[in-house]
C-alpha cells in the first residue's frame, strides 16, 4: 500500500535555507556535465589523443574508447553504491558519504591539468574517477530530498537544482571559453593549455561552492546509532530490506523500469552528443560550444517550463511529454548531414529543443521517484536503486552507440538507435499507476 512520506517532513522540518543549500549542489557540481563530460574534455580529448589507441592487444577509435571509459566508470558506481548507501542509511552518514564522492570528483577533475595528450591512458583514468566522484555524490545528494521538502514542493525545489547547475556552469564555461578563445589575454600559451586549466577551474569551483551546501545540509537526522564493526554486513541488511519494499510498492517499481530505458536515452544523448557534432557532422569547436550553451540557457526555462506542466498535467503527463520530445530528437539527429549547408543552423535548432526537454525530464524524474516512495528512513537505500538504474542503463546505452559506430563506422545509426529507448520507457511509463502525490 503506498504511505506518503510527506510525515517525515513534519517529524524533521526544514527551513528555505536549508533546501536553497541543498539545490546550490548542482551549482557546484554541474560544471563537471558540462566542462568535463559535455563540452570542453570531450573535445580536447579527441584532439589531444590519437585517432586510434591500442588497449589490450586491440586497436580502437579514440572516440569508442572513451564511450567505453565512461561505461567502465558507470559500472564501477553501479556496483558499489548500493552497499554505500545502506552503509550510509545504517551509520545517518549521508552527508560524509557524499563529501568524500564530490572531493573525489573534484580532484580527479583538477589533476586532468597533467594530461596532454601523451598520456592518455592518465587522462582516460582521471576522467573515470571524475565520473565515479559526481554520479556516487549524486546518489546521497538526491537522498534529501524526501528528507527537506514535502511532496507539494518537491517538483519546484528539483527544478531550483537544475537551473541553479545550468546558471553555475554556464558562467564557469564562458569563462572557460574565454581562455580557451584568446589564452594570450591570460598570459597563456595556447588554447591546449587553457584547456587544461579549465579542468583545475572545475575541480575548485566543485568543492569550493560545495561547501555551501555541506554547512547547511543535516547529518544523522534521524540520529542513528550504529554498533562498530558490524557497518557492511548492517548496510547490506538495509539494502536487503529496500530491495523487499520494491517488491511491495508496484507503482515505484514500474517506474523505475521507465526510467531505465528513457534514462538510457536520455544520458547517452548528453555525454556523446558533442563527439556526434565533431567527428559526425564535423562542426568546429565553436559551434559545438555555442550549442551547448543553448541548451545549458534554454534548459533554465524547461526546467521550468517542466515543473509547471507536472502541476497541469501531473508528474507522469509531464514525464511523456517529454519523452516523445526526446524520440523526435533522436530521429531529427538522424537526418542531419554534414554535406547540409544548414546542418550548423540545424543543431543548433535540435540543441534548442534538447535544452527545453533536458532539465524538465532530470528534474521532474528525481522528484516522481521522491514522491513515490513509502514512508522509510532508508532514503539513500532507495535512491541506490534509482542510480543503479540510471548507471546501467547509461553503461548499456554507451556501450550499443560505441558498439554501432565500431560496427558500422557511421554515428548516424547510432543516434537512431536511441530513440528506440524512448518509445519502451514511453510503453512502461504507461503502466504506472497514479498515487495521491504522483498523477
Amino acid at each position: 500500500m503506498y504511505r506518503p512520506t510527506a510525515f517525515l517532513y513534519i517529524r524533521c522540518p526544514m527551513d528555505k535555507k536549508t533546501q536553497n543549500a541543498w539545490a546550490f549542489y548542482d551549482w557546484a557540481n554541474s560544471v563537471y556535465s558540462l566542462v568535463i563530460s559535455t563540452a570542453v574534455f570531450p573535445i580536447y580529448f579527441s584532439n589531444a589523443a590519437n585517432s586510434e589507441i591500442s588497449f589490450l592487444g586491440y586497436t580502437f577509435p579514440s572516440s569508442t574508447l572513451y564511450s567505453y571509459s565512461l561505461s567502465v566508470s558507470f559500472l564501477i558506481v553501479a556496483i558499489i553504491s548500493p552497499l554505500l548507501s545502506g552503509i550510509a542509511d545504517y551509520t545517518g552518514k549521508k552527508k560524509l558519504f557524499l563529501k568524500i564522492f564530490c572531493y573525489l570528483g573534484a580532484i580527479s577533475c583538477s589533476s586532468l591539468f597533467f594530461f596532454d595528450g601523451s598520456n592518455v591512458f592518465l587522462g582516460l583514468g582521471l576522467s573515470i574517477m571524475a565520473s565515479i566522484g559526481f554520479w556516487g555524490s549524486l546518489v546521497f545528494y538526491n537522498a534529501f530530498l524526501p528528507e527537506i521538502a514535502p511532496p507539494e514542493r518537491q517538483d519546484g525545489l528539483s527544478a531550483k537544482g537544475f537551473a541553479l547547475g545550468y546558471i553555475g556552469s554556464s558562467i564557469l564555461l564562458i569563462f572557460n571559453l574565454a581562455m580557451i578563445t584568446v589564452p594570450e589575454a591570460f598570459g597563456l600559451s595556447g588554447a591546449g593549455e587553457a584547456s587544461r586549466i579549465s579542468f583545475l577551474t572545475v575541480g575548485l569551483w566543485w568543492a569550493g561552492f560545495a561547501q555551501i551546501s555541506f554547512r547547511r545540509l543535516p547529518d544523522n537526522i534521524y540520529q542513528r546509532k550504529p554498533e562498530e564493526g558490524k557497518y557492511l554486513w548492517k548496510g547490506y541488511q538495509e539494502l536487503r530490506s529496500v530491495f523487499l519494499q520494491l517488491k511491495d510498492h508496484q507503482s515505484l517499481r514500474r517506474f523505475l523500469y521507465s526510467f531505465f530505458f528513457f534514462n538510457m536515452g536520455v544520458q547517452t544523448v548528453i555525454l556523446l552528443a558533442s563527439l556526434y557534432g565533431d567527428e559526425e557532422l564535423q562542426l568546429d569547436s565553436s559551434k559545438l560550444i555555442a550549442t551547448i550553451l543553448i541548451i545549458q540557457f534554454v534548459g533554465i526555462g524547461g526546467a521550468y517550463l517542466f515543473s509547471f506542466l507536472s502541476k497541469k498535467f501531473g508528474n507522469l503527463g509531464a514525464l511523456k511529454i517529454s519523452i516523445v520530445i526526446w524520440s523526435i530528437v533522436c530521429f531529427l539527429a538522424y537526418t542531419l548531414t554534414k554535406t547540409d549547408p544548414l546542418v550548423e543552423y540545424k543543431f543548433y535548432a535540435i540543441g534548442g529543443i534538447v535544452g527545453l526537454v533536458m532539465g524538465g525530464i532530470q528534474a521532474i524524474s528525481r522528484s516522481t521517484y521522491s514522491k513515490l516512495l513509502p514512508e522509510t528512513q532508508s532514503h539513500a537505500s532507495f535512491f541506490s536503486f534509482y542510480d543503479v538504474s540510471e548507471k546501467v542503463a547509461i553503461v548499456l546505452g554507451t556501450i550499443v552507440y560505441g558498439y554501432l559506430i565500431d560496427l558500422t563506422g557511421d554515428m548516424k545509426m547510432s543516434a537512431l538507435s536511441l530513440s528506440i529507448f524512448f518509445v519502451i520507457g514511453f510503453l512502461l511509463m504507461m503502466r504506472v499507476k497514479r498515487t495521491p502525490h504522483v498523477y
